[in-house]
């Protein structure tokens, strides 16, 4: 009898793990979330952003998958876009410039606003982005306009931790701030100078999510995936686009988002 259960399981196990390899890894959701965002302007409310991360283009991330993630943002026409880097895995060189030519049907009416990831090398991929059009944001700041209202836009390196250095990148900001950082343990951060929006990834949303057990290895990070918020700051978490180390996703589809922006309620 224990002969046969353990068969069973190992049976069990080696189905999910197909199943995550052949199918969920490449089964990409498009996630339509509101966010309430402390001292977010009534000018702007419903304002639409496109967020994707995690590409990762490699042998086991292709080309057309990450077209697809792009035309999935694309048909959501949103005001702007943001990726959250992670663009190849490793810094491997060779996939650099496709991954950026993956992504060249991207295009907002304000914009396509990138950081780069733990993945991503200093040089080559932020020109291989800029040539396709993109603003990479690497511990900088840009404002843009939208509605006759002025919006911030900054984005961290991923090695930039320091509150200190944070609050160079965000200081005499705009009161409507979008904080760009690969990794959500810069929460910390956000929430210390009252960035009132933080986008991330990084977390793949444990990429694995074992029933009982859940993303076992993303237990580290403030948020794994989705929305929540602290103090005055709202988050967001993307589950990503690609797989690292391993190409197998379970009970964790890859994902981009549409995220509709709206003032917080009072009371809430």
């Amino acid at each position: 009898m224990l002969r046969g259960v353990g068969a069973l399981a190992m049976g069990t196990v080696a189905g999910t793990a197909a199943h995550g390899y052949l199918y969920e890894r490449h089964h990409i959701v498009v996630v339509d979330e509101t966010l309430e965002v402390p001292g977010w302007p009534e000018t702007l409310a419903g304002l639409r952003i496109g967020f994707l991360s995690d590409l990762h283009r490699s042998a086991t991330v292709s080309h057309e998958m990450i077209v697809r993630a792009s035309l999935a943002v694309m048909a959501h026409t949103p005001d702007l876009i943001i990726i959250g880097g992670d663009y190849v895995t490793n810094r491997d060189r060779r996939y650099v410039q496709p991954a950026a030519e993956a992504l060249t049907g991207l295009s907002a009416p304000h914009g396509v606003f990138a950081v780069l990831g733990n993945h991503d090398d200093e040089r080559e991929m932020p020109a291989a982005l800029a040539q396709v059009g993109f603003a990479v944001l690497k511990d900088a700041r840009t404002r843009i306009a939208i509605r006759n209202e002025e919006v911030d836009i900054a984005g961290l390196r991923y090695w930039t931790n320091r509150l200190s250095d944070v609050a160079r990148v965000v200081r005499a900001a705009a009161p409507t701030l979008i904080l760009i950082a690969h990794t959500p343990k810069r929460l910390t951060e956000a929430a210390a100078l009252s960035v009132p929006l933080l986008l991330s990834g990084h977390t793949h949303g444990g990429q694995i999510v074992l029933p009982g057990l859940g993303p076992v290895a993303a237990r580290e990070f403030p948020v794994i995936a989705g929305s929540d918020r602290r103090d005055n700051t709202t988050i967001f978490v993307s589950r990503g686009v690609g797989t690292v180390y391993v190409p197998v996703r379970v009970n964790c589809p890859p994902e981009v988002a549409i995220l509709r922006i709206n003032p917080l309620r009072a009371g809430v």
